[in-house]
Parts: C-alpha cells; sequence; structure tokens
C-alpha cells in the first residue's frame, strides 16, 4: 500500500513565492524538445505533438499504427525544488495498435535524464513518472500515481521497488479537466496532490543499479540519489490535451 505522508508547503512560503512561470505559453512549442522513440531529438513524427486553439495536444491522426512509438515533450531547464501544475483531460480513441495497459495513459515526468542522453530506441527518461491515467467508464482507476522507469523511491522508510503503484485519487471518467500537482524537493521528498488533495507521498528518488539504461548514466558520471532533472510530458497512444503547464519554484 502507498502512504501520503502529512508534508505540506509552510503557509509564509506560499504567500511570499506564489511566482508561477508559464512553461507553457499557450501559442507554440517554445522552452520545449522532442523525443519520440525511433527518431532524433526534435524529430515530432506526425505532428504528435502541437498547440491548435491554446492548447497543447498529444495527438495521433496522423498515424497509421503507434507501433511503440512513445514519445516526452521535454522542457529545455532541469529543476531541482518546485511544484509543476497541470490541467489535462483525455479525448477521443485510442491510436491503432497502442497498448492496452496505454489507454487514458500518459505521464510527467520529473528528475529526469536529458533528451540528448537518451538512445534513439529508448522507449522512457529514466525519471520518476506522475502517471495520468482517464477512467474507463466504470470502476476505480486513480490518477497521479508512481511508475518508476530506471529508479526507486523510498516509502515506510524502505526502498519500494514495484515499478507502478497507485494513488489514494478518485477516478475521472470521460472528457474532463483534472488539476494535479506535483510538489518536488531536491531529493528529500515528491507529493502528488489532484484536485487539492495530496494522493501520494515518497522520499529518496534514486537510480535503479540493475536498470540498463540508469546504469549508462551511471557510468557517465551521474548521481545515484536524484537531486534534480527534466521534466517532460508523455505520449503513450492516447490523445490528451493540457491547458495549463505552469512551475512554482520553491526555497532548497
Amino acid at each position: 500500500m502507498s502512504t501520503c505522508l502529512p508534508t505540506t508547503i509552510p503557509a509564509e512560503e506560499t504567500k511570499t513565492q506564489e511566482e508561477w512561470i508559464p512553461l507553457f505559453n499557450g501559442k507554440n512549442l517554445d522552452g520545449w524538445n522532442v523525443k519520440i522513440r525511433g527518431y532524433d531529438l526534435n524529430e515530432n513524427f506526425g505532428n504528435t505533438f502541437r498547440v491548435e486553439d491554446g492548447l497543447l495536444k498529444v495527438s495521433y491522426d496522423q498515424y497509421d499504427e503507434f507501433a511503440e512509438k512513445f514519445g516526452h515533450l521535454f522542457y529545455k531547464d532541469p529543476f531541482s525544488h518546485y511544484i509543476i501544475r497541470v490541467e489535462y483531460r483525455f479525448t477521443g480513441e485510442q491510436s491503432k495498435g497502442g497498448p492496452g495497459w496505454a489507454f487514458r495513459n500518459s505521464g510527467i515526468m520529473v528528475h529526469g535524464q536529458t533528451p540528448e542522453t537518451m538512445t534513439k530506441d529508448q522507449r522512457f527518461p529514466v525519471s520518476i513518472e506522475v502517471q495520468l491515467l482517464g477512467g474507463k467508464g466504470t470502476g476505480k482507476r486513480p490518477t497521479a500515481n508512481l511508475c518508476t522507469p530506471g529508479t526507486h523511491v523510498v516509502m515506510n522508510d524502505k526502498l519500494f521497488k514495484p515499478h507502478c503503484t497507485s494513488s489514494h485519487s478518485q477516478t475521472y471518467h470521460g472528457d474532463q479537466w483534472v488539476t494535479v500537482e506535483v510538489e518536488v524537493r531536491g531529493n528529500e521528498i515528491i507529493n502528488h496532490r489532484v484536485n487539492g488533495k495530496t494522493v501520494l507521498s515518497y522520499t529518496k528518488p534514486q537510480l535503479d543499479k540493475k536498470d540498463a539504461d540508469a546504469q549508462k548514466l551511471i557510468q557517465n558520471g551521474a548521481p545515484i540519489m536524484l537531486e534534480k532533472g527534466t521534466i517532460s510530458l508523455q505520449s503513450e497512444s492516447h490523445p490528451i490535451e493540457f491547458r495549463k503547464v505552469e512551475l512554482l519554484k520553491l526555497k532548497p
């Protein structure tokens, strides 16, 4: 079972530092870099990542078949202590050939590697993934879950190795807008919040020494404990839209 830790931002910090930085300007993809599996950096196959009607869209209308072309849209600057806030919704039908688990599935990757260090055929960046899921119409399917491509975290004072674990969020069916915040405090703690409610917390994000992609980073001098890294948004075969992507820097 995942555990939510009672960690919140001090009131004085929220009052004095409400300087949200818009990472998405509502007009274009300035400040972002595209990496799609099987393609070179910034080769935006099928116009997967695009801006239309003021929305950042992940679309597959120019795909014949998904064929595991997992993609990520990386913000240009790394960060260490911050809150990232997105407003998202899933839309339409999944791309032909998308895996079953990727139905209404996307993610916010934090503490990630740079796109330049990814291999051309690498599926996901080594990172901490805040998994975004939409409901299937019936049943429970929480969002803001945790997945760990090439990484581990600590929960309940123990190294936590399962690849994915569910949050305590509600299920959001249909095409409704959902607000997710990720509070990242270096290597100390990461909190997931959905519509203002904390739904998952963990500490000490770190590289998985047994993961092949993480091993390459370690061999090139990357520290095991993750203090900072890239932020990226996923394309995993189901259309998704973002109408807000913004960041609040926190004091270390």
